[in-house]
């Protein structure tokens, strides 16, 4: 028999985003570490943020929604917002209220340099690695490093040549046309003026190439959890690089 297409009529709901979400969904193991882990850093936020003035959004907050924005692969913090303000799983994950508004975007861009000079995501992954490590989910060995290339924040112009022979141009001199047609570039000729510890790189042959960075995750193999992160230099050893590097900090009790 078919079903009628009633349409939504009800102004009011008694239901709970809590009540919403089903016992076995992934995000409910999840969100119980996460909470676990804001709760340890709750001290470092007071020492964040001013005693007083306006209430900010709470770094929580934040916090959840980024890893909601990795966890399911959204491609821009706007998207990200909109799908916390259309989605109960969403919602119930950062702590909103079905009646609470969404914050505005640009929250994200005055708040990440607060979280960064604090090492705020240095500790959260810290913590993660702890819990794993407490539940005996992590093993020393075998692992496994990973890298890939993550572009800078510096464009193809801000890359001339170090001697400073670029030849002159005569259009707009902040903005000014750059003819790379026919110039070979490489790295040791060459470095960005906005980024100099970027490198020219791509990803495979027949690639376009990039001012880049090398971020590298190393994974231990028993069950593929992440234990550690270094961005290096964009080059061909970049992985090898990293991984004596952390190996030798994890030695050495640093982790």
């Amino acid at each position: 028999m078919r079903g009628t297409d009633h349409q939504q009529s009800h102004m009011f709901s008694y239901l709970s985003p809590e009540a919403r979400v089903r016992e076995d969904h992934p995000l409910r193991a999840m969100r119980i570490m996460v909470d676990e882990v804001l709760r340890w850093l709750s001290p470092q936020f007071n020492r964040m943020y001013a005693q007083e003035g306006r209430p900010s959004i709470a770094p929580e907050k934040l916090l959840g929604a980024q890893l909601l924005q990795m966890l399911y692969s959204i491609r821009s913090e706007r998207l990200l917002l909109e799908e916390i303000d259309y989605s109960m799983l969403f919602r119930w994950f950062v702590g909103l209220n079905l009646d609470e508004e969404v914050w505005d975007a640009t929250v994200f861009t005055k708040n990440r340099d607060r979280l960064l000079e604090a090492d705020v995501a240095k500790q959260f992954l810290a913590q993660v690695v702890e819990q794993a490590r407490a539940k005996h989910l992590t093993s020393d060995e075998p692992f496994t490093v990973d890298g890939t290339l993550q572009e800078a924040w510096a464009g193809a112009k801000s890359y001339p040549r170090k001697d400073g022979s670029n030849p002159p141009s005569s259009d707009d001199p902040g903005n000014p046309t750059v003819n790379f047609h026919g110039e070979k570039r490489s790295n040791r000729r060459h470095e960005s003026k906005t980024d100099p510890e970027a490198k020219m790189a791509r990803k495979g042959k027949g690639k376009e190439a990039k001012l880049s960075y090398s971020g590298n995750l190393w994974v231990e193999n028993r069950n593929g959890l992440i234990v550690n992160a270094m961005v290096w230099e964009a080059t061909g050893t970049a992985e090898r690089d990293t991984a004596l590097v952390m190996l030798e900090r994890f030695r050495a009790g640093g982790g």
